[in-house]
């Protein structure tokens, strides 16, 4: 299947977790694309896999929009056009509000929701030309809140809420805007969580399908609401998330 031949993607995150697997899913579907995130060693290295006339990277930290500006600039005189962009980089911080540091505060604003806002700002103008479409990376955590996440909350809600805003504003132009709310997903930003055996037996708990995410089951829905045959679908904040959302909270029993 080659949904997006002749197609070109930007993903910002792109070194590692779903990033790097929405990359590799783009690129077996025959998509030309563009790696973006702040360590160039781990974006050659997921590039490395991709043949060299369908790649270029970037580096970029999506919180300055002069360098997101320039991402997009770059991918233009590369390829000579843009249909998809990914807005997948992210942080996170743990705390509650009182205890955790007001610049990681901004820290995980800048990055979680300045970097939507700027990659869309910047990508938009080409995407209208395209008909092309953004996919954004929200979470769970922006459909609901978290203990001690009160910083990552706010910013995934925000992605959320930015994703419908910008559906109705440019759906006219023939751009569709989604985003994918992943629950809990195996990737460096959770290295820690999943060493913690009894943790991560609690979320299972929690889970419909009673397993953790892979970055793949969140790569494909990407893949998905970036193709064709999602070309109906805009405003959508969609949780990929084993069945988490079903539950009202309550315990199995």
């Amino acid at each position: 299947m080659k949904r997006f031949e002749n197609k070109v993607v930007i993903v910002t995150g792109a070194g590692s977790g779903i990033g790097a697997a929405t990359v590799r899913r783009f690129a077996a579907e025959g998509a030309k694309v563009v790696l973006a995130g702040r360590t160039r060693e781990k974006l050659e290295s997921v590039a490395a896999q991709l043949p060299k006339e369908k790649y270029l990277v970037r580096v970029a930290d999506v919180s300055d929009y002069d360098q997101v500006e320039g991402l997009v600039r770059a991918t233009i005189d590369k390829f000579s056009r843009l249909d998809v962009m990914v807005n997948n980089a992210g942080v996170a911080s743990e705390g509650r509000a009182t205890e955790d540091s007001v610049d990681a505060w901004h820290k995980v604003i800048s990055i979680d929701l300045d970097g939507v806002f700027h990659g869309a700002r910047a990508a938009l103008p080409h995407l209208i030309k395209t008909k092309g479409c953004i996919v954004n990376t929200a979470s769970v955590s922006g459909l609901g809140a978290d203990w001690n996440m009160s910083f990552y909350n706010t910013a995934k809600g925000g992605v959320v809420n930015l994703t419908r805003s910008l559906a109705l504003d440019y759906g006219r132009d023939g751009v569709r805007i989604n985003s994918v709310c992943p629950s809990l997903t195996r990737t460096d930003l959770t290295t820690d969580m999943f060493k913690d055996e009894a943790l991560i037996a609690k979320f299972r708990e929690r889970i419909a399908l009673g397993r953790t995410a892979e970055p793949e089951d969140i790569a494909d829905v990407i893949a998905f609401l970036a193709s064709e045959d999602a070309r109906f679908i805009t405003g959508v904040n969609l949780p990929v998330d084993g069945g988490l959302s079903a539950s009202n909270g309550q315990p199995p029993q």
